[in-house]
């Protein structure tokens, strides 16, 4: 974390947007010892060793910043080891790799389930359009955000979660009206039965993919991924809709992109990245479908991005006719 004070929220479990916590270490510049929400059940100091999550303080995570931004993404280790040398921990972090590694697999439902929460009332800002009830939608759990099945159930649609290794003929089985691949961590060409999935997929149904959603549906379409030097961390990126010449502000968390050279005709790029001009979005309008690079159920703008749920629900509908 690069803010400097870390942890003085606590912790709300209501906020959570995952099955459970996948950190596998969290390094931060000060640790709040007290908390001063009134939502908070627990520090955050807590919650990590409830979770057997290692974490760190008292480092110059400035420091750190400025040789990522001169190295671009670096691989770091923690210890409680003492015995360890430094050679050894060198070792270890020049061992790991994130290229090549499936992650997705480790983050996905075990088993399908329906998802039926919705958003707060908060949210709920452009609810006139209940053309969503109609629609049955599969979901698959690549690492899926909680929001994301919460913006579309609060559209109306049914929604099944499906684990990321279910084939595809099992998932047109549920007779869905869309499906969605979501997002989640690492290297898409790390999946490749992932990609066969969307590519039997794609066709068949409307399609809406979400961060590793976006980039599997890249592949199966025949187009190229290759790894950032930095990837994109945060919630203030600028995004411009092409075809409406609107920005928006987007939340992201993503260390691959899509290569738009790589795209076979047909498909459009439909958002850009304004910080470095990376692919940010597609659509294919011949096979109904439609893809993000970044998460539109996240509030950065607070609501910029939140109608292309809307976007989805007419590919579903148009389909229909």
């Amino acid at each position: 974390m690069t803010n400097p004070h870390i942890g003085n929220t606590g912790i709300n479990l209501d906020d959570e947007e995952s099955q459970q916590c996948f950190l596998g270490g969290l390094v931060v510049r000060s640790l709040s010892p007290s908390t001063s929400n009134w939502r908070c059940t627990e520090p955050l100091s807590d919650y990590l060793a409830k979770r057997n999550i290692m974490g760190i303080y008292d480092v110059d995570t400035r420091a750190i910043t400025r040789r990522l931004r001169q190295g671009g993404s670096l691989k770091g280790v923690l210890t409680t080891d003492g015995t360890q040398t430094e050679k050894d921990l060198l070792d270890m972090a020049h061992q790991w790799d994130i290229v090549g590694v499936d992650l997705i697999s480790g983050v996905s439902c075990n088993a399908p389930y329906e998802w039926v929460d919705k958003t707060g009332s908060e949210w709920e800002f452009n609810t006139s359009d209940s053309v969503g009830k109609r629609f049955h939608v599969v979901a698959y759990d690549f690492g899926i955000k909680h929001n994301i099945l919460r913006r579309l159930t609060s559209a109306g649609c049914k929604i099944t979660v499906v684990p990321s290794a279910l084939k595809a003929s099992e998932a047109l089985k549920l007779n869905p009206d869309g499906v969605l691949f979501s997002n989640g961590p690492g290297d898409p060409s790390a999946v490749p039965y992932a990609v066969e999935t969307v590519k039997e997929i794609i066709g068949k149904v409307p399609v809406f993919g979400i961060c590793m959603g976006h980039q599997l549906i890249a592949q199966a379409l025949g187009g190229k991924t290759f790894k950032m030097k930095f990837g994109h961390h945060g919630g203030n990126h600028p995004v411009r809709d092409i075809r409406k010449n609107r920005v928006e502000i987007s939340a992201q968390n993503h260390n691959y992109a899509v290569d738009p050279e790589s795209l076979p005709e047909g498909v459009q790029v439909t958002h850009i990245n304004l910080n470095d001009d990376s692919c940010a979005g597609l659509a294919f309008p011949a096979l109904n479908i439609m893809s993000l690079q970044y998460h539109p159920e996240a509030s950065p703008g607070p609501h910029d991005s939140d109608s292309v749920f809307g976007e989805f629900i007419t590919l579903m509908e148009q389909a229909k006719l």
